[in-house]
């Protein structure tokens, strides 16, 4: 069942990605259900290690929320029993535990957390989560926020800088350069004929090489133009409806299909733009690896490329022989590979340049890198002291103007209980008896919390939903942790693999509508 599972993730990020997660070292700020089924997903996905930190006792409560513990161990270590039944899942990973107030070492001993690739931190209170931010954006670590009270959470990311090169697209581009193709693609299109008597190979041209010599002719007859208008455009796939003989000509319908590649050449994006444009892309000896890279590439593209991007060698189906298929797909592979080797070049030249070893960074870090150089992305968080304070507040007033967005006044009332429990030493609700006064005073909070992230907002909060937060008493029911759960250990793979893109914000949960807000942070990029 274990090698199902390995497998199973290995198929969704590869074993790069999967080597990525066995070298990473987890840990886990309370393992109540929340972190307990955030951690049991990453175990499951094959983490390298992990430590589990938490100073609780197993109560009678707890066997109602969280299926790691049981009658056995009430009255023992949290962590210690949460650790072995993990454990249990995935006997490969290291799993450790630590019977320590996740808020003592934050104070007493901050360098704990240098040891760790990510901190998982659940169910902390908001001063604890500053002081947390500022230990681990100073030691390089990332740290993921998850938090489930009641019917509502969040999650959240906080790093400085978060690089992703295989970010996975849903949408594929191919990249077949029919417009100006290089002179082994040109020669292998001019050994087809499109007016050859044989109708066997007249129905298996490729369809990229069908465009290509459509092009050919389209620009004999226009002044070397591609077609611009909605009327030229038409023309063009008129041009090759003309030369197709039959219906069961897959490979012209294909070809008609795919005419827009003619007209629509994949360009270099504005997020790439701006990667490129970056005054990080102006490397030093302190620059990562993925930043030299960048710089390579905007060499290469100034110069090899000739404006483009290197090609990834991957064409798409298409209607053919087996050997016209595989001819053809040699023809794109070689050249991308000359495009790695161009790149490989240039990387070596700059890391020589800066003072580093050329060799510090590998032919498949930088194969992988061209391969997918369409779609790098970067993000930068701001620190959790930021968003408290001000950089958020835009969003937060936005989205609190929209009609039924009650999940933006959860974000606020999140942030609300916390500094209620710092005013009165407890979470609002917790006594029945008192939860009309709690709902005022939580109110009175929420509304000054909004005052000062949004300079002034006179946005109203609802009661409804007010007097809802203080009505769940910061119960922390399973089905809401175990969304909650879920979604952070998926950021939490993405920030590990560097891939896929990670939430650019605040992602808050509603339980009682079933939806997701994020609130965007306004500094990634």
């Amino acid at each position: 069942m274990l090698n199902m599972s390995f497998l199973a993730t290995c198929r969704i990020w590869g074993d790069q990605g999967q080597l990525a997660l066995e070298q990473a070292n987890t840990c886990l700020l309370n393992c109540g259900p929340t972190g307990s089924e955030a951690l049991k997903n990453l175990v499951l996905g094959g983490i390298g290690s992990c430590t589990i930190v938490d100073d609780s006792k197993v109560e009678a409560r707890d066997l109602g929320n969280n299926f790691f513990v049981d009658w056995e161990s009430i009255g023992l270590s949290k962590a210690k029993t949460v650790c072995n039944f993990l454990q249990e899942l995935n006997d490969t990973v290291k799993a450790k535990f630590l019977e320590e107030s996740p808020e003592t070492i934050i104070n007493v001993n901050p360098d704990f957390f240098s040891q760790f690739t990510l901190v998982i931190a659940t169910q902390m209170k908001e001063q604890s989560l500053l002081m947390l931010d500022a230990i681990c954006r100073k030691q390089g670590v990332m740290l993921l926020i998850a938090r489930s009270f009641g019917l509502t959470g969040l999650i959240r990311i906080s790093l400085k800088e978060h690089c992703v090169i295989e970010s996975k697209p849903d949408n594929v581009i191919h990249d077949l350069r029919l417009q100006k193709p290089w002179a082994e693609l040109k020669r292998f299109s001019d050994e087809f004929d499109t007016e050859i008597d044989d109708s066997v190979i007249h129905k298996h041209i490729p369809f990229a090489i069908l465009l290509i010599k459509a092009c050919e002719d389209w620009r004999k007859t226009h002044g070397d133009s591609l077609p611009s208008t909605s009327k030229e455009k038409a023309e063009f796939k008129n041009l090759l409806s003309s030369k197709r003989r039959g219906v069961d000509e897959d490979n012209y319908k294909e070809a008609i299909l795919s005419a827009y590649r003619v007209w629509s050449s994949p360009t270099i994006s504005s997020e790439l733009q701006k990667i490129l444009n970056d005054s990080a892309a102006e490397v030093n000896m302190n620059s990562p690896d993925f930043w030299v890279m960048v710089a390579a590439l905007k060499e290469f593209i100034a110069n090899e490329g000739e404006g483009d991007l290197p090609l990834d060698g991957t064409i798409p189906d298409m209607t053919s022989t087996t050997e016209y298929y595989v001819t053809l797909q040699k023809i794109y592979q070689e050249k991308a590979e000359s495009h790695v080797s161009s790149m490989e070049a240039r990387v070596r030249e700059i890391l020589k340049r800066i003072g580093k070893d050329p060799q510090s960074i590998s032919k498949s870090a930088i194969k992988l890198f061209c391969k997918n150089s369409r779609n790098v992305r970067v993000y930068r968080y701001p620190s959790l002291e930021d968003e408290y304070n001000s950089c958020i507040g835009g969003e937060l007033q936005r989205l609190l103007g929209l009609e039924e967005n009650s999940n933006a006044t959860f974000y606020l009332l999140l942030r609300g209980v916390d500094h209620f429990a710092a005013a009165y030493n407890r979470y609002p609700g917790i006594f029945a008896d008192e939860q009309e006064d709690d709902a005022m005073k939580l109110k009175s909070i929420a509304t000054t919390l909004l005052s000062k992230m949004s300079g002034g907002s006179r946005a109203v909060l609802s009661d409804d939903l007010i007097n809802e937060i203080c009505r769940y008493g910061a119960s922390e029911i399973h089905t809401v942790a175990s969304v909650i759960g879920g979604i952070a250990s998926q950021e939490a793979i993405k920030l590990l693999t560097r891939q896929f893109t990670p939430i650019p914000g605040v992602l808050m949960y509603n339980g009682i509508d079933s939806t997701t807000t994020i609130l965007q942070l306004t500094t990634c990029i």
